[in-house]
């Protein structure tokens, strides 16, 4: 039903809110046709923008006309059909380019604008869309991969998700959001959704009502990430399973009616809840649903969305197994043979995780050699080395108009480096981004490099990075830390060998990563650092 945007009258909106007054976001979606029939030389720059609510943004260089196209897969659970349309997208209109992003979306590149029509009629037929992937509005919903098939899950959320997904999909009532939503649904208890970054979690959660135990979910909000990063704090309420959507709607409104609209950098719901704090926002949530006290918080560990190897399902005589996809990188032909494996062992199904990584489910006992003997896992390994196998990076330069350096080559050769040179007894998670928005998620890793310019000793602007170390989720959540020091990118794989043999040569057995900074402390780490810079840099 129609809302009054309480807000349109605050005459102190961004520019950005004002055009939202003009001229609703989703309706690009009646303008895309015509475009697509007169050509990209047709539409307005100042209409460049609104793309973003179809799951569009021009690519770099914005003036060559080509897109990015991001595709929903909430709980990334992708079926046989599903996987073979967006591998025909790929070849036909991407130049074969997929790429597995960290909140369990596919991106295209290279599409032109005479061909979106079609692809939007391709996904739709097999109960895709890629509206709503972009722009102020709720994005895609993060989930378990491994949701339905899952020992460690309290309940199948995969129906949950849905229903909130498809509410929210194209629903007017929320295409215009002070900023972009990021949700995320799982009863996963190893925290595999990555639950404190998001604006909005329901994670797995038990209370005991009337003298029985009840399933169902605790609820964070504010989480984020970005220049100003804040993990979401939990609010005082238990949500049984059949009140999420509820309970997403009314904190989505509240975000729609209250969030900031002033200045651009502060419209998010980590600032409005950093503000309000969560018992103000669970007082305004009462006047949409009155909720009893949280339960027993059921998380026990956290794996980063990380599911190599062969697994048994909770459905007896199954296995998932699952993939290394290097970086998030895949080609339209590797896709079709993930779905001709997925269906030939398996029921078709492909599950994308966070990690930019893939799990294919319901293999079964008597399969599971021939399936680990098919050539594709040569490369798709279910046991890759601890540097490639925990390398995350975003799109970089080579198609983001925001990226400043280029990642996600660097990112892979980076990997494969360390690890031709370097054995190490646990994996390491290494996060690059080529700007500070994060999207390759650089906050949580245990060393997350930030790309940047900087002028090196021959007054040279080139490429470089910024090192951080330290971050973690679940219990004892923080953010990784930065350490002073910049280093040109033709150095960084030999700053990192010696930075990580130093962590090989100085960590307990079995020792991760953040316990050693933790024992060592970030100065100790600096100081290693600095070293280094100075011997192989200056």
């Amino acid at each position: 039903m129609a809302h009054t945007k309480i807000w349109a009258d605050n005459e102190k909106l961004s520019k950005e809110e004002k055009a939202k007054l003009e001229k609703d976001g989703l309706d690009i979606l009646d303008d895309i046709p015509k475009y697509a029939k007169e050509g990209f030389e047709s539409i307005p720059k100042d209409q460049w923008s609104r793309f973003k609510w179809a799951g569009l943004y021009l690519q770099k260089p914005k003036e060559d006309g080509y897109f990015m196209m991001r595709v929903n897969i909430p709980s990334g659970v992708l079926n046989n059909e599903q996987a073979i349309v967006l591998a025909d997208i790929a070849k036909d209109y991407g130049r074969n380019v997929i790429d597995i992003t960290t909140r369990q979306a596919v991106q295209f590149h290279w599409l032109e604008i005479e061909n979106i029509p079609n692809i939007f009629d391709r996904l739709k037929a097999v109960g895709l869309s890629s509206v709503g992937a972009c722009g102020d509005i709720m994005r895609t919903i993060v989930g378990n991969p491994l949701a339905g098939i899952d020992p460690n899950e309290l309940m199948d959320t995969r129906s949950i998700v849905d229903e909130v997904y498809w509410y929210f999909q194209g629903n007017r009532d929320y295409s215009n959001l002070p900023r972009k939503y990021k949700v995320s649904i799982s009863s996963n208890i190893q925290n595999a959704q990555n639950a404190e970054i998001h604006c909005l979690s329901f994670v797995p959660a038990t209370k005991t009502i009337d003298g029985e135990e009840v399933v169902g979910f605790h609820v964070y909000v504010g989480g984020g990430l970005s220049a100003k990063p804040f993990l979401a704090q939990e609010l005082d309420v238990f949500v049984k399973p059949e009140q999420v959507k509820e309970v997403t709607e009314a904190i989505t409104t509240i975000f729609r009616d209250h969030g900031y609209r002033d200045k651009r950098h502060r419209a998010r719901l980590k600032f409005l809840m950093a503000d309000w704090g969560p018992e103000t926002l669970k007082e305004k949530l009462s006047e949409f649903i009155v909720l009893p006290p949280k339960g027993e918080n059921r998380f026990k560990s956290w794996n980063a969305g990380y599911f190599y190897g062969v697994h048994p399902q909770k459905q007896d005589g199954f296995n998932y197994v699952g993939l290394n996809i290097p970086v998030g990188r895949l080609y339209s032909e590797e896709l079709v043979e993930l779905a001709r494996i997925s269906k030939k062992y398996g029921k078709g199904e492909i599950r994308t995780c966070n990690s930019q990584n893939v799990v294919i489910p319901y293999i079964a006992d008597h399969d599971v050699d021939a399936f680990l003997n098919e050539s594709l896992l040569d490369r798709m390994s279910i046991e890759p080395k601890h540097f490639i196998g925990y390398s995350v990076s975003c799109t970089g330069i080579e198609y983001c108009n925001l990226a400043l350096v280029e990642t996600k080559a660097r990112m892979s050769a980076i990997a494969e480096y360390l690890d031709d040179h370097l054995t190490v007894d646990v994996p390491v998670r290494i996060h690059m981004v080529g700007c500070p928005n994060a999207c390759g998620q650089r906050q949580i890793a245990d060393i997350g490099l930030q790309g940047i310019k900087m002028k090196n000793n021959n007054k040279e602007l080139v490429e470089a990075f910024e090192i951080y170390v330290g971050g973690r989720l679940s219990e004892n959540a923080q953010f990784n830390q930065k350490l002073k020091g910049k280093i040109e990118a033709s150095y960084l794989n030999d700053v990192l060998l010696e930075f990580l043999t130093h962590f090989k040569d100085e960590k307990f057995a079995g020792e991760n990563f953040h316990d050693f900074f933790e024992r060592t402390g970030k100065d100790s780490l600096q100081e290693k650092l600095t070293s280094i810079i100075n011997e192989k840099v200056s």
